[in-house]
């Protein structure tokens, strides 16, 4: 995952989130996203990075319709959450708070 920009990490983060037995498309995406970021997500921010993920097999894209697609993190991508969960309590224990 050292690969990816902070944005495409933090999307991956927000499409595995948001997965609840439906693949999220990609407004919900960008509402959540929207809702830590300060200031609007545009869409040639957004669809770019969302199609820079599913190129490097860690999001699948599907359609709704011609126009609307949803996005689900395959098993690759969740591998890669995991092992940046675990890098990440390498470095910073928050659990001794």
């Amino acid at each position: 995952m050292d690969d990816l920009t902070a944005f495409q990490r933090d999307l991956l983060y927000v499409v595995a989130g948001l997965e609840n037995g439906t693949p999220p498309h990609g407004l919900a995406i960008k509402d959540s996203l929207e809702e830590d970021y300060a200031g609007e997500i545009h869409h040639g921010r957004l669809y770019p990075n969302l199609d820079t993920l599913a190129d490097m097999e860690l999001i699948e894209v599907s359609a709704i319709d011609k126009r609307t697609n949803a996005y689900s993190v395959t098993q690759r991508g969740r591998r890669e959450l995991e092992a940046r969960r675990e890098w990440e309590r390498q470095h910073v224990d928050l659990s001794s708070d």
